[in-house]
C-alpha cells in the first residue's frame, strides 16, 4: 500500500491574473505529459514559465489519480535540501530515520503523481539528480520543471518558451492582449482599439514580447500617457542598440528592469536592493527590521514598500495583504544593486539576526500556551531562516554562534515533525564545532533525541554519551540532567526499561533542583511512557498527571499535551475506562495535528481504532486501522516497535476481521487508507461510524470553538487580521492567534479556503 501524503501543502495555487494566450504551447505541455515523464520548459527569466506550468498542470491534474504537487525552490539555497523540500510540499513527515531521498522515493513509488519542479536554475545538478532517481525508482510519477537551462536527463522532453507574438488587433492571444489587460488593472477603463493599437503593438515588439516586461511597463499608464510611454522606451533602448546591431532578448528584460529601476525614487531603489536578501515571502515587520537604518528610516519603510507593489517590483501573497515578495528576476537583480552598493554583508547579518530572534523566542515559548501561534509564524518563515542558518554557518569565527542558532531550532523542528531536517542542520553546525563547549553539549542530545525519535537507537547512541560526557567535564547540571534523559529514552525504545526508571528519576531530580519546568515536564512525560509501554496504567496516569499540573489548566500547548493525553487515554484503555480514554484520545489527535506531527497522529487513529473495536463499532474500527495504516507504511517500526501496542493492534485487526468478515474488513480498511490525514482526523474527532460518501468538510467548523467560528465568518467577509481584532475590541495578536488556530484545525493553508470552509458550512 502506498505511504500517505497531505498535498493541501503543495496544491497549485489560486491565479489572481487571467491568463493570456499560450494556446500552443499548453497544447504542447498537455501533449508531451502524456507522452513522457519528465518534460522540462526552457526559456529566460521573465518569459511565463511559471505561469504555463501551473496552468498546464491544472488543465492535466485529472490524469493524475494521486494529484498534483507544485515544490517552489526559488527559495531553496542549499541542495542538499531538495529532498526535505519536496517532501514537505507532499506533506510527508521527516519522521523517518533513512536519508530523505530514500524515503521520498519510497513515498512515491506506488503514486501517480505530477511534480511542479518551480524554478530549478540555480539547483540543476540536485534536480537532475532528483529525476533521475524517480524517473527509474517511481514509475508513476511525472516531473514538470522550469528552468532557465535544460536538467540534461535521460528522458528529458524540452519545450522552449517564446516571448509572447504581437498579432493583429482582436487576436486577445497575444502580447497586446496581455498589455491590455494589465493596462485596464491600472488605468481603470483602458482599451487597446484601432486609435491606439499600432502604439501598444510597437511597444510590446520594442519589449520583444517578454511578459514581465509588458508588466513593468504597463504599470507606468499611471503616469505617463501611452505615447509618451513608448517615447521614452524608445530613449532607452537607442543607448544599446546605437552600440549593438541586435538587443538579445535577456538584455530586453534586463534593460527594462533598469528602467524600471531607475523610474523609482532613490529610497525606493534602497529598499529594493535590501528586500533582496529574503527567501521566499517576508511581512512588514521583517523588512522595516532588516532593511531600517539612519539612511531608510523605519518609519519610512512601509510607504517605499507601498510604492514597490504599486510598480510591481514586490507582489503582495494571495491572501496575505501583508505579505510580500519579489520575482526571481527582480530578487536577483536587487542583489547585484546590493552588491555594488557594498551594503550586502551588513544587511544580510541584520536578516540573520531577525530570523535568530524569531527561532530564539520560539524556542523560550515552545512549550507554553503561545506554541501553535509562534510555531506557524516561524513555519511561514523557513526559507528565511534556512537563508540564515546558511549564511550563519559561512561566518569565519561565528561557529559557536551558528550552533547555538540551530540549537535554538531544536523545538521547532520537533513540533512539526521535521527530525530528518534538524539533523542535517545540527550535523553540519556541529561538524564546525568540535570542542568540548556548552553548545556542542546540548546539539549532540538534541541531534541524539531525533535519532531515537525515528527508531536509530545505535546511530543515536554515541551522541548522548559524548553529550554527557562534555556535561560531566564541563560540571554543567543542566546538560548532565538533559543527556541522561536521552538516555533514559534510549534505554526505553531499546527494549531495557528496568535501566530506564533510574535513569528518568536521576534526570527529574536534577531538573527539580534546577526549576526547569519545561525540562521536567518533557523527562515526565517520557517517564509516563515508560509505565504505560511498560503495562502499569495507574503509575502512568499519576506521572502524566504531574506533567498536566506543570503546563497549567486550559494550556493550549500541543505537542507535549497531546502525548500526554495520548498516554492517558493508552493508560485509562488498558484500566477498563473506556469512556475516559476515547475523550482524551480524541484530545490529542486534534492537538497533534494542528502541528502536523504525523507520527503521534498515527498513534492516536490506532489507539481510537482499538475503542471502537472494544465498543464493537467495527466499521469505524476498520477504517480508523486504515487510515493509522496509511502513515505506518511510511516508517520501518510502527506503533515505535513497542510490543505492548503491537499485541493491541494485533489483537484489533483480529477482531475487526473475524466481526465483518475478511473481504468487507479489507474494503473499509482501504477507504480509511484513502483519507487524507485532516480527513481522518476529523471523522474521528467528529465520531463517525461511517465515512461519507462525500469528504466532510461542511462539518469542519464543528471542529471551531464559537469564538473561533465568529473570526472564520469575519475573514469570509474579507476582514484582515487588524480589522478583525478592531470589530471584536480584542489585540491584533489574539487575532492572529485565532487564525493560525483555525487554520491548523481546519486542515488548511490560507484564508481563502477558509473562508470557502465558512461558505459550506452556511449552505451558502
Amino acid at each position: 500500500m502506498a505511504p500517505a501524503m497531505d498535498l493541501r501543502r503543495g496544491g497549485l495555487p489560486v491565479q489572481v491574473t487571467g491568463f493570456v494566450g499560450r494556446t500552443g504551447e499548453l497544447a504542447m505541455v498537455a501533449r508531451l505529459l502524456g507522452e513522457a515523464r519528465l518534460v522540462t520548459l526552457v526559456g529566460p527569466g521573465g518569459v511565463g514559465k511559471t505561469r504555463i506550468a501551473l496552468q498546464g498542470a491544472h488543465e492535466a491534474r485529472e490524469r493524475f489519480a494521486d494529484g498534483v504537487c507544485l515544490v517552489e525552490l526559488s527559495a531553496l539555497v542549499d541542495a542538499g535540501l531538495l529532498a526535505h523540500t519536496v517532501a514537505a510540499a507532499l506533506g510527508l513527515p521527516e519522521q523517518d530515520a533513512r536519508p530523505a531521498l530514500d524515503h521520498l522515493v519510497d513515498c512515491l513509488a506506488g503514486r501517480q503523481v505530477l511534480l511542479v519542479l518551480d524554478t530549478c536554475e540555480h539547483l540543476v545538478e540536485a534536480c537532475a539528480m532528483l529525476a533521475e532517481v524517480l524517473l527509474r525508482e517511481a514509475p508513476a510519477v511525472t516531473i514538470l520543471a522550469t528552468t532557465r537551462q535544460p536538467l540534461d536527463v535521460a528522458g528529458e522532453h524540452t519545450l522552449s518558451i517564446p516571448p509572447l507574438p504581437v498579432l493583429d488587433l482582436g487576436s486577445g492571444q497575444d502580447a497586446v492582449a496581455l498589455f491590455a489587460q494589465r493596462a485596464a488593472a491600472v488605468v481603470p477603463g483602458f482599451t487597446v482599439n484601432e486609435d491606439n493599437h499600432a502604439s501598444v503593438a510597437a511597444l510590446c515588439r520594442r519589449l520583444d514580447g517578454i511578459p514581465l516586461a509588458i508588466e513593468l511597463a504597463t504599470v507606468r499608464l499611471r503616469a505617463i500617457p501611452l505615447e509618451g510611454l513608448l517615447a521614452r522606451l524608445e530613449d532607452r533602448f537607442s543607448l544599446l542598440t546605437a552600440r549593438r546591431s541586435a538587443l538579445p532578448r535577456h538584455q530586453t528584460l534586463r534593460t527594462t528592469i533598469t528602467w524600471s529601476h531607475d523610474l523609482c525614487d532613490g529610497d525606493e531603489r534602497l529598499l529594493w536592493a535590501r528586500l533582496s536578501v529574503f527567501a521566499g515571502s517576508f511581512d512588514l515587520a521583517a523588512a522595516e527590521a532588516v532593511c531600517q537604518d539612519e539612511q531608510l528610516p523605519v518609519g519610512r519603510i512601509i510607504e517605499h514598500l507601498v510604492g514597490l507593489v504599486d510598480k510591481s517590483v514586490l507582489l503582495r501573497m494571495e491572501g496575505r495583504q501583508d505579505r510580500y515578495r519579489l520575482l526571481d528576476t527582480l530578487r536577483e537583480f536587487g542583489a547585484e544593486q546590493l552588491a555594488l552598493m557594498g551594503q550586502q554583508e551588513k544587511v544580510r547579518r541584520r536578516h540573520l539576526d531577525y530570523f535568530r530572534s524569531l527561532a530564539e523566542r520560539f524556542s523560550r515559548r515552545a512549550f507554553t500556551g503561545d506554541q501553535l501561534a509562534l510555531y506557524h509564524e516561524l513555519d511561514q518563515e523557513r526559507a528565511n531562516v534556512r537563508a540564515a542558518l546558511e549564511f550563519a554557518l559561512g561566518q569565519a569565527g561565528g561557529e559557536r554562534a551558528a550552533l547555538r542558532f540551530a540549537v535554538s531550532l531544536w523545538p521547532y523542528w520537533l513540533c512539526g515533525a521535521r527530525l530528518a531536517e534538524g539533523r542535517v542542520w545540527l550535523e553540519r553546525a556541529l561538524d564546525r564545532v568540535p570542542a568540548w563547549v556548552p553548545e556542542r553539549a546540548e546539539g549532540l542530545g538534541h541531534l541524539g533525541f531525533f535519532a531515537l525519535q525515528q527508531g536509530a537507537q545505535r546511530v543515536a547512541l554515541p551522541w548522548i554519551e559524548e553529550s554527557l560526557a562534555i556535561a560531566k567535564e564541563l560540571d554543567d547540571e543542566r546538560l548532565r540532567a538533559l543527556a541522561i534523559q536521552h538516555l533514559a529514552v534510549h534505554r526505553l525504545l531499546s527494549g531495557r526499561p528496568d535501566e530506564g526508571f533510574p535513569l528518568f528519576d536521576d534526570a527529574c531530580a536534577r531538573l527539580t533542583a534546577l526549576g526547569d519546568r519545561t525540562g521536567l515536564a518533557i523527562a515526565l512525560m517520557e517517564k509516563g511512557a515508560l509505565h504505560a509501554l511498560s503495562g502499569d496504567g495507574k503509575t502512568a496516569l499519576v506521572v502524566t498527571g504531574e506533567v498536566l499540573e506543570l503546563l497549567g489548566e486550559g494550556s493550549g500547548e500541543c505537542w507535549l499535551q497531546g502525548y500526554v493525553l495520548f498516554l492517558r487515554a493508552l493508560a485509562r484503555w488498558t484500566l477498563g475506562d473506556l469512556a475516559g480514554s476515547v475523550r482524551e484520545a480524541r484530545l490529542a489527535v486534534r492537538m497533534k495535528y494542528a502541528l502536523g506531527d504525523h507520527l503521534a497522529v498515527a498513534d492516536c487513529l490506532e489507539l481510537l481504532a482499538w475503542q471502537a473495536a472494544d465498543q464493537e463499532r467495527m466499521v469505524r474500527a476498520g477504517w480508523l486501522l486504515g487510515a493509522a495504516d496509511r502513515v505506518w507504511q511510511q516508517f520501518a517500526a510502527p506503533l515505535a516497535g513497542a510490543p505492548l501496542l503491537l499485541r493491541h493492534h494485533d489483537r484489533a485487526i483480529a477482531l475487526v476481521s473475524k466481526s465483518l468478515g475478511a473481504e468487507r474488513y479489507a474494503a473499509i480498511f482501504r477507504q480509511g487508507s484513502g483519507l487524507s490525514p485532516g480527513d481522518a482526523v476529523e471523522l474521528a474527532d467528529l465520531d463517525v461510524d461511517a465515512i461519507p460518501v462525500q469528504a466532510p468538510r461542511r462539518a469542519a467548523m464543528e471542529l471551531l470553538s464559537p469564538r473561533e467560528r465568529e473570526v472564520a465568518g469575519l475573514v469570509e467577509e474579507g476582514l484582515t487580521n487588524r480589522e478583525i481584532a478592531e470589530r471584536l475590541v480584542i489585540s491584533k495578536r489574539t487575532a492572529d492567534a485565532h487564525v493560525e488556530h483555525i487554520l491548523a484545525k481546519l486542515g488548511v493553508s490560507s484564508r481563502v479556503e477558509i473562508a470557502e470552509l465558512v461558505a459550506a458550512g452556511s449552505g451558502s
